[in-house]
């Protein structure tokens, strides 16, 4: 895979892919458990996606064929703490980025790693993958997301049994449940993921950050409220120089060229 390393840390890697950040949790040895070092690897890389006007999508995935199985028990017995302050478990699942993130899962994706994966915006998932919440089998509850996200994204009796049960879902079940977007051959995950990276950044990024934001905006508010904010984004969006040069693009037959102004 070609593409441009922009940072080689020992817990978490990018990767400088077109207009994509390859983000890759790297402890195959732990099974890309997250530490107190990959929170703040992770943390770093959306950072580092956030702050290059080039790189408009994220694309996070596991070394080695597996996502993350989640908090790293022994590091947490230790005292080590896998979450970031303001952004929740693995400086992921309450940040509230401007880019679209898509999580590339192959094997497990336990506990946090599911979490960090339903942070996402979009899952493409192998179809041997594994995603659970089994924390309730360690006396703990899904408290990175999961117990907040589950339930919004799939059935209500369905997520119940995901959450109390702890058992996992396959990647085939998880899309049957709407969970993940597409589901492929493990070899193919990141590739595909990529595909829709660039599928994404061809689109205009000040639109693309407004969804985002209205979404999270409209979540669970009232509908009153809900208007009012993508009010406010869409009277941003309608004033920016992308909209002109969307409008001029179509008219004109090319593609646009967008400024992210």
């Amino acid at each position: 895979m070609k593409g441009f390393i922009v940072n080689d840390t020992p817990e978490v890697r990018t990767q400088k892919i077109g207009a994509s950040l390859l983000i890759t949790i790297d402890r195959p040895k732990a099974r890309n458990a997250v530490n107190a070092a990959v929170a703040a690897g992770l943390a770093a890389a959306l950072d580092e996606l956030e702050a290059d006007p080039a790189l408009r999508v994220g694309v996070l995935t596991g070394a080695e064929g597996t996502f993350s199985a989640g908090m790293d028990l022994k590091a947490a017995l230790k005292g080590e703490s896998p979450e970031i302050p303001g952004r929740g478990f693995g400086g992921l699942t309450q940040a509230e980025g401007t880019k679209p993130l898509i999580a590339a899962v192959e094997g497990w994706a336990m506990g946090g790693g599911f979490e960090l994966a339903l942070a996402c915006d979009l899952i493409v998932a192998a179809e041997d993958a594994q995603f659970g919440l089994p924390e309730v089998k360690r006396g703990l509850i899904a408290a990175g997301g999961g117990v907040i996200r589950l339930p919004k994204r799939i059935p209500f009796h369905l997520a119940m049994e995901v959450l109390l049960l702890g058992e996992p879902l396959s990647g085939v079940e998880a899309g049957r449940l709407g969970i993940a977007n597409r589901v492929v051959p493990a070899a193919e995950v990141t590739a595909i993921a990529l595909q829709l990276a660039e599928q994404l950044a061809a689109n205009a990024p000040l639109a693309l950050a407004a969804v985002k934001k209205i979404v999270r905006a409209a979540d669970g508010a009232p509908e009153s409220e809900a208007f009012a904010a993508q009010t406010r984004e869409m009277t941003a969006v309608v004033a920016s120089d992308d909209v002109r040069e969307g409008m001029a693009a179509f008219a004109e037959r090319r593609s646009p060229v967008w400024q992210g102004k």
